[in-house]
């Protein structure tokens, strides 16, 4: 299979879209260590604690983003066997796309529909507003809305959703979303869900970053009032959860 993604790539677009945490860590250490020169010697040590703190959250997020987008393998989708078949396939994100033409290797006689619901007033995030900027979106993609995909019922047979559907903060909006996700799929269709959770292991991961990250009871929900089933789910790597998603069913 061709070599589609550069060494340190991930890691390298986390610093890139989230440059302003960085930022402000580097300026946060140089306002502390300065501090020193103005405080008493009995605050040194309450200093250096601060110190090796922010360096060492710092140091975890970027080891732990290396781990999860340049070394675990997470864009080998390995989860995914190889379909010779026809199929229609859709991958649909959030204006950064770096998973079509790795889905079009899995799926090598179907053609991917790209789909990016990405709206710059309901999904503010300045992440996002940056990776677009850097990465240029595929040239089949086609513009949708979250309330509304430009396709038939059961048109599709395999939906994904790549690291994508956590842009949607809004609760209402990502339900109405995913039930359009639903209408799209066919009944014996499966939709492919990846993500971060806003769990322990990604606090120890981002920190307070991990809010950006839903949780697991969310997605739940979502799901549930979606009237898709968890058909099954399964730990990509300690930080990433894959949901298979069904019609018509529920969700306990």
């Amino acid at each position: 299979m061709e070599q589609l993604r550069k060494p340190y790539q991930g890691v390298w677009n986390i610093v890139r879209f989230n440059w302003h945490f960085y930022l402000l860590s580097f300026i946060s250490l140089t306002l502390i260590s300065f501090s020193k020169y103005f405080l008493a010697a009995n605050y040194n040590l309450f200093i250096n604690i601060i110190i090796v703190f922010i360096i060492i959250t710092t140091s975890i997020s970027l080891i732990v983003s290396y781990y999860v987008y340049d070394f675990s393998g997470l864009y080998k989708l390995n989860w995914i066997q190889e379909n010779t078949q026809k199929i229609k396939v859709a991958n649909i994100n959030a204006g950064f796309d770096e998973t079509s033409t790795l889905l079009q290797q899995k799926f090598k006689n179907s053609n991917i529909y790209i789909f990016d619901f990405f709206d710059p007033i309901k999904h503010t995030e300045i992440s996002i507003k940056r990776a677009r900027k850097v990465y240029p979106p595929h040239p089949s993609t086609k513009k949708i809305i979250t309330s509304f995909i430009n396709v038939e019922g059961g048109y599709f047979d395999k939906i994904f959703l790549l690291m994508a559907a956590h842009e949607i903060r809004n609760n209402e909006e990502r339900i109405v979303f995913f039930k359009e996700v639903n209408r799209a799929i066919k009944l014996d269709g499966s939709i492919f869900v990846l993500e971060h959770l806003r769990d322990f292991n990604n606090f120890l991961a981002y920190n307070f970053g991990f809010f950006h990250f839903l949780k697991k009871t969310t997605w739940v929900n979502t799901f549930k009032f979606s009237q898709l089933k968890i058909e099954k789910q399964e730990k990509i790597n300690p930080f990433i959860i894959l949901f298979e998603l069904k019609k018509n069913g529920t969700t306990s």
